[in-house]
């Protein structure tokens, strides 16, 4: 999976958990937790989305790889088989 296919996948996940966010106005390279204010409970449901949505495994020694709409795709396309 591309990061072009990952973003969609991502931002729709980061919504569920945080509806009032604004997909559009989500800087890359900038913390999800900073961004949206998100509490560890948040971002643990945002892991646990991605792991159903996308059936990867995620250790948490991970989880700071994921930490932004950047690191998170790229991230996530080397994990997932092409």
């Amino acid at each position: 999976m591309t990061t072009d296919e990952l973003k969609p996948v991502l931002l729709r996940e980061l919504a569920r958990i945080a509806p009032e966010i604004d997909p559009g106005a989500l800087q890359s390279g900038v913390s999800f937790r900073d961004q949206l204010d998100l509490d560890s409970m948040d971002f643990l449901n945002f892991i646990i989305a991605l792991h159903e949505h996308l059936g990867v495994d995620i250790p948490e020694a991970d989880y700071a790889q994921l930490a932004t709409l950047d690191s998170a795709t790229a991230y996530l396309s080397r994990k997932i088989p092409s």
